[in-house]
C-alpha cells in the first residue's frame, strides 16, 4: 500500500506548538495549496490542508515558520474519530508530516509583503521526524557559479596560441 503526500503551499497562521501528557511536542497547522487550474471566473482557488507534526520538527516548525510562509511537506494522510462534547462523532482527514522544508527565507518573505519586490536566494532547510533518526537540519549552499565563458582558469588571462597542425583532428 501506498499513502505518501507531497505538498507545497504557504502556512494560513502561525503552527499551534503544544505538549501532550508525556512532554511530547505536537504542532498542528494549515497549508494553503493552490489548484492547478482556474475557476469559471478566471481566478485560481486553494485547498486548506490541515496537517500535524511530532516531536523535535513540530519544535522547529513552531519556531521558524509564520503566517504566509513558503513550506515544503511530504507525510502521509491519516483519518481518525473522536466523540465531541455534544456526544457526535467527528471525523478528521489530516496529513501526517514526516519532514518539511522551508523554501524562501524570512527576509524575502517580508520584502515581498511590503511591496518591495526584492529576491535573494532562499535560505532553506529541512526538517526530517523519523522516529528511528535523530532530526537534523539540513542546509544547502546558495553559492552562484561563475560560468564565464571568456575565462581560462589555465592560462593567465592570457589567450591561448595553438597552431592547427598542433591539433590531433
Amino acid at each position: 500500500m501506498i499513502n505518501n503526500v507531497t505538498l507545497v503551499g504557504r502556512l494560513t497562521k502561525d503552527p499551534e506548538l503544544r505538549y501532550t501528557g508525556q512532554n511530547t511536542a505536537v504542532a498542528t497547522f494549515t497549508v494553503a495549496v493552490n489548484r492547478r487550474f482556474k475557476n469559471a471566473a478566471g481566478e485560481r482557488e486553494a485547498d486548506f490542508i490541515n496537517c500535524v507534526i511530532w516531536r523535535q520538527p513540530a519544535e522547529n516548525l513552531a519556531n521558524w515558520a509564520k503566517k504566509g510562509a513558503l513550506i515544503g511537506v511530504v507525510g502521509s494522510i491519516q483519518t481518525r474519530s473522536y466523540e465531541n462534547q455534544q456526544g457526535q462523532r467527528v471525523y478528521v482527514t489530516e496529513v501526517v508530516v514526516d519532514n518539511f522544508q522551508m523554501l524562501e527565507s524570512r527576509a524575502t518573505r517580508e520584502s515581498m509583503g511590503t511591496g518591495g519586490g526584492n529576491y535573494s536566494a532562499p535560505a532553506t532547510g529541512s526538517y526530517n521526524n523519523h522516529a528511528s533518526s535523530t532530526p537534523q537540519m539540513q542546509t544547502k549552499s546558495n553559492t552562484v557559479p561563475d560560468f564565464g565563458r571568456d575565462t581560462d582558469p589555465f592560462s593567465g588571462g592570457n589567450p591561448i596560441d595553438i597552431s592547427d597542425d598542433d591539433l590531433p583532428f
